[in-house]
């Protein structure tokens, strides 16, 4: 059977498209067929005819075909439209933006396969039981619980990924996990059969991982007293540091207050004082005298 690329139920759905049209080009070929049949019942009913009254006829016929067809054509056109906004209003659901690519309507290759699609088809259901199961038909486009359920199921999926990921991960985790341990096995059980003939220097390792033990041990205390040391050598200088600071600031204090003492005592301070003092006694004698 010839297959188009797509999709078990795009497929499906192409078929029932095609069925749909094989149906409405076998009622316009009845069409035609009625037209010419139409033509031999009304108007051949004599043995001769003159050659105007055969090219009336054929025009006569001429304009009813063409009519027919022509209105056909322009249904089938209106019918893809409708068929194409079906899709595009699915796709816009998504959010997704759909493109068409109108050279490939001409394809020959294309349109042969098409072709031979239909004819397998047409020669597959003609050997099928007439009676067919009802198949299930699609929700509404106007609904929004098919798509609610759609991106249910879509989410559904992506967890269901995700956990074979992980579970594939840890699967391969375990395995290697499983074979660690058979090597650890493996070697634990070499080092139980040479041990019986290493145990001396087994215990001559032990001692010495000892004795590198209690070096290391004596070194860190060490090193913990010298840093205990240098912490408390540490917070003393800062005491003295705070101290420091805070007799340098009481003397900056002091030396300030002299200042101010000192710029006090200064014959510029004592005429600007005089002078203030006298102003401010004009003032009093001016508002005493606008006063009254």
């Amino acid at each position: 059977q010839a297959e188009l690329g797509v999709n078990e139920h795009h497929q499906n759905e192409v078929v029932s498209y095609m069925r749909f049209a094989r149906f409405k080009r076998g009622m316009c070929l009845k069409t035609v067929d009625s037209c010419f049949q139409d033509l031999k019942d009304s108007r051949l009913v004599e043995e001769t005819f003159t050659v105007d009254e055969v090219i009336d006829m054929l025009d006569g016929l001429q304009s009813v075909v063409h009519s027919e067809v022509e209105s056909e054509l322009i249904n089938t056109t209106y019918t893809n439209v409708l068929l194409l906004r079906q899709l595009f209003s699915q796709a816009e659901k998504w959010y997704l933006k759909l493109q068409t690519d109108v050279s490939d309507l001409e394809n020959r290759e294309l349109l042969d396969q098409v072709a031979e699609f239909e004819k397998s088809e047409y020669t597959s259901s003609n050997k099928k039981p007439t009676s067919d199961p009802i198949k299930p038909k699609l929700a509404p486009l106007n609904e929004g619980g098919s798509e609610l359920l759609n991106k249910t199921v879509a989410h559904l999926q992506e967890e269901n990924e995700k956990l074979k990921t992980r579970l594939r991960t840890i699967e391969t985790q375990a395995t290697a996990a499983l074979d660690e341990k058979s090597k650890l096995e493996k070697s634990l059980r070499d080092l139980q059969m040479i041990q019986g003939d290493q145990k001396i220097n087994a215990n001559q390792d032990i001692t010495e991982l000892e004795n590198k033990v209690a070096a290391l041990k004596s070194q860190f205390e060490k090193t913990l007293n010298d840093t205990t040391a240098n912490q408390k050598f540490l917070e003393e200088d800062l005491m003295t540091t705070k101290h420091d600071l805070l007799k340098v600031q009481d003397q900056l204090s002091t030396a300030e207050k002299e200042l101010e003492k000192k710029f006090q005592q200064t014959a510029a301070y004592r005429n600007m004082k005089e002078i203030l003092t006298k102003k401010n006694e004009q003032i009093r004698d001016l508002r005493r005298r606008l006063s009254k």
